[in-house]
């Protein structure tokens, strides 16, 4: 039984390192998808400040458009001012003209703060830009170091199971099975604990003198009497 019991601590070891190796393995695509996240985070806001400039400029051409036909209907308004007969009609035109003139002032204080922003926004494209080719350097470099961690844990993997598959061969078919079972009700923990001192180091309680005795025997298969799981003597 002595044997038995080391040769299924043995596989539980592998089995245990099975679990963390595809854990980490499981998370690598997740990794990668942040990583892609991150990178397609900066395109969608460079996207949007385009976005933004495209339309400060569309704005500032509207405003250009407004000044020069402002600056055409002015131009004709001074024309007529030739041809007025009366002092009334002089006095209105006049007034047209001045709004018209007041009109453009406002426009082109406009203009001049869609330029700021335009400048304003292209600068923050270009840091954008940067910042997106510094970035994607980084993805590349650490997704290839990633990827090349995945392959040596994948070949872990491989050698694991080879490796569970010869142990298991060498352990009897009943103790095999009742590890399993136990096993997955103990998700997340061990099944095969090991016990010093009369303490189970499974669930930490003492166990009775007379098990504790029998354990030194290994003439048979024990079990916490606490938390159920298979016991050996730790040397």
């Amino acid at each position: 039984m002595k044997e038995q019991i080391r040769v299924l601590v043995k596989l539980q070891h592998l089995d245990t390192e099975t679990v963390r190796i595809k854990s980490t393995l499981n998370a690598v695509s997740k990794k990668l998808e942040n990583l892609d996240s991150s990178l397609k985070e900066i395109e969608k806001t460079i996207k949007d400040q385009e976005s933004v400039l495209n339309e400060l400029k569309k704005q500032y051409r509207d405003y250009e458009s407004d000044v020069k036909m402002n600056l055409a209907k002015n131009k004709k308004s001074q024309g007529k001012l030739r041809s007025i007969k009366t002092n009334k009609e002089y006095q209105s035109l006049l007034k047209e003209i001045e709004d018209v003139k007041s009109k453009n002032s406002s426009i082109e204080d406009k203009m001049i703060e869609c330029l700021d922003r335009m400048d304003e926004t292209e600068e923050n494209i270009a840091k954008k830009k940067d910042e997106y080719l510094q970035f994607s350097d980084h993805i590349k470099s650490e997704k290839q170091s990633i990827e090349h961690e995945a392959g040596i844990d994948k070949k872990k993997l491989d050698e694991l199971n080879m490796d569970r598959e010869k142990v298991s061969g060498l352990i009897d078919a009943q103790l095999l099975k009742k590890y399993l079972v136990l096993k997955e009700q103990h998700q997340g923990s061990l099944a095969v604990v090991p016990v010093k001192d009369a303490v189970c180091h499974g669930c930490n309680v003492n166990l009775p003198p007379q098990l504790y005795n029998e354990l030194f025997r290994y003439d048979s298969l024990k079990f916490c009497p606490n938390c159920h799981r298979i016991i050996y003597l730790k040397e």
